[in-house]
């Protein structure tokens, strides 16, 4: 019962998995003798190139080294919203139950190490899963924009404290990972204006929705993503250096660039983003951001811009008096 209400108190979506996780593992152990039942959660990351990760209870996703025949298991889980058992070559029983993730979509499957003396598990399993699901539905309405699924605005300054925490967290107890950097990205579509004006509301919706798509297939499950409204997306992201980030945001760039929109046709997006540092407000974090972003649309669009080397070129400079940014 007090693993049901620590799972009910994780709102991010990555949480809340590995939270069912380690509460299926604890209750199926439990009452389990023998070897330790494994529950790992199988999420389907690109549906057009079959790429499948794994999330365990350390909470790290990776890419699934799986069988084809099992992969082809988990795929028919979710397409047909149905549960499923498979046996693996070393004669285990993995039973695999969907789960509805953002906006209602089956996107991936919680699988089960069982065999048949663990039938009589199955009941309270369900009903855990449906009390997971339940509250999945609840905070989806709460925290995810309704067109694209993705992070709404309201949560930005839940998930940017819990990050700076988190910094704060780590430079107290100088474990601070030397190599992992953490950075905000704001991205805005190019003449989103002219997609509406020009192909009506309903094409810009959709325009709006595969973006989104774009986004989950280009960037981590692991980097939470946000709707700010309009044509406007943002990103925290974590990396070894602003050159690596760069290059994977120029990748994204490129990836929307050349992707064909229906009706539409080509998008092009832009982006600016910055450094986050452990004593930085919101506020300044994301005014950084926007400077950059505001320097990519007015040096041509479909271009990728980072504040702090913007700042170190000349190309823009600290007004240290308003602690604002002009334009050269």
């Amino acid at each position: 019962m007090s693993k049901l209400v620590t799972l009910t108190k994780e709102r991010d979506d990555l949480s809340l998995q590995v939270a069912l996780i380690k509460t299926l593992s604890d209750f199926i152990n439990s009452a389990h003798v023998g070897a330790t039942k494994s529950v790992v959660i199988y999420h389907l990351k690109d549906i057009k190139k079959q790429i499948i990760t794994v999330l365990t209870a350390e909470n790290n996703p990776n890419s699934a080294v799986i069988s084809a025949e099992f992969k082809q298991v988990i795929l028919n889980c979710i397409q047909t919203d149905s549960r499923s058992t498979y046996q693996s070559e070393n004669n285990h029983i993995i039973k695999l139950h969907p789960l509805r993730g953002e906006m209602g979509h089956i996107d991936c499957v919680i699988a089960i190490d069982s065999d048949h003396a663990d039938q009589h598990l199955d009941v309270p399993i369900g009903m855990i899963l449906e009390i997971y699901q339940n509250f999945v539905l609840l905070n989806n309405e709460n925290e995810c924009d309704t067109l694209t699924g993705l992070l709404n605005r309201k949560t930005f300054d839940f998930k940017i404290n819990k990050i700076l925490a988190q910094m704060h967290s780590s430079t107290n107890r100088k474990e601070d990972k030397a190599d992992q950097i953490y950075f905000l990205a704001i991205f805005d579509i190019d003449h989103f204006k002219r997609i509406n004006d020009q192909f009506g509301h309903l094409i810009g919706d959709e325009v709006l929705l595969m973006f989104s798509q774009l986004m989950r297939q280009s960037f981590r499950e692991t980097d939470p993503l946000f709707r700010f409204g309009g044509e406007e997306f943002v990103g925290f992201f974590e990396c070894g250096s602003t050159l690596d980030i760069q290059n994977i945001f120029e990748r994204f760039k490129q990836k929307v660039a050349n992707f064909e929109f229906p009706q539409v046709g080509k998008v092009t997006v832009s982006a600016g983003f910055t450094e986050i540092s452990p004593f930085d407000t919101s506020s300044q974090i994301i005014d950084r951001a926007d400077t950059a972003l505001y320097y990519a649309k007015n040096h041509g669009r479909n271009r990728v811009d980072s504040y702090e080397l913007l700042i170190a070129s000349g190309d823009l400079q600290d007004n240290k008096k308003e602690g604002e940014i002009e334009l050269f």
